[in-house]
């Protein structure tokens, strides 16, 4: 809460948020996700995320700038979190599911891994 008043302070167009629900429990975040909403509502100011798990910030967005591997999309969630689109950026088999308003993205097991345990020689 305070980084978000240092933020909005200034009065910014544009407020830059980096993994701003990665440390909170699932109700601080439900409280931190209306708060900021609410904000947005009176306020109209455009809020970037940049994270790494789109579960948290899905129900806020309207446009996904997904990168990997050098690639990129944009685009609305349903446009961009669909399974042929994050094969093609990972150049790999993906699959992503949708279940109660969260998306779950699984890469294909990689064939030329072992799934033995190392073990360390003598």
């Amino acid at each position: 809460r305070v980084a978000i008043a240092r933020g909005m302070a200034m009065e910014p167009d544009i407020l830059l948020m980096d993994e701003p629900f990665a440390a909170l429990d699932a109700l601080t975040r439900r409280k931190m996700q209306d708060e900021l909403l609410q904000l947005w509502d009176d306020t109209r100011f455009t809020v970037l995320f940049v994270t790494h798990d789109i579960n948290p910030v899905l129900g806020l967005v309207d446009r996904i700038l997904y990168l990997a591997d050098g690639r990129f999309r944009v685009g609305t969630p349903d446009e961009v979190l669909r399974t042929e689109v994050l094969s093609e950026l990972y150049h790999s088999p993906v699959e992503v599911l949708r279940s109660g308003g969260r998306v779950f993205v699984a890469g294909a097991p990689d064939a030329g891994r072992s799934h033995h345990h190392l073990e360390s020689e003598s």
